[in-house]
């Protein structure tokens, strides 16, 4: 059965095991994704992270050999001691058309896909 917080969540998280770089101020770590949604991301919190909550940062994700990407302007929003959860601030046209066949792709329901924007969009 589905917690209550599960049966809130409006995005469909995506487990995604990528490479990303999180850029903040004049920091850059490397680092990887566990997973991604049209809001957001959670990734491994690198050791020498020290960012404080709310902090607007920047995810690189790679998704073929560097090749290909999504950037994202992010907001620091939750750090656990072995995961930070960013949301999603801003995501250009590129990225977002990348990020949206990850999610179709793996929803594999056009219905909660259409859904799923419909909420971006509130």
């Amino acid at each position: 059965m589905p917690s209550p917080a599960t049966d809130k969540r409006r995005f469909h998280r995506i487990e995604f095991d990528a490479p990303c770089e999180l850029h903040c101020e004049d920091r850059v770590w490397t680092t990887e994704v566990l997973d991604i949604c049209l809001k957001g991301v959670l990734v491994r919190r690198p050791e020498d992270w020290d960012v404080p909550l709310h902090k607007p940062c920047e995810v690189v994700v790679h998704l073929d050999e560097r090749q290909t990407g999504i950037v994202m302007a992010v907001e620091l929003r939750h750090v656990e001691p072995h995961r930070l959860g960013f949301q999603c601030r801003y995501i250009d046209l590129e990225s977002a058309s990348h990020l949206k066949r990850l999610v179709e792709l793996n929803l594999g329901d056009p219905t909660l896909l259409e859904r799923e924007f419909a909420h971006l969009l509130e």
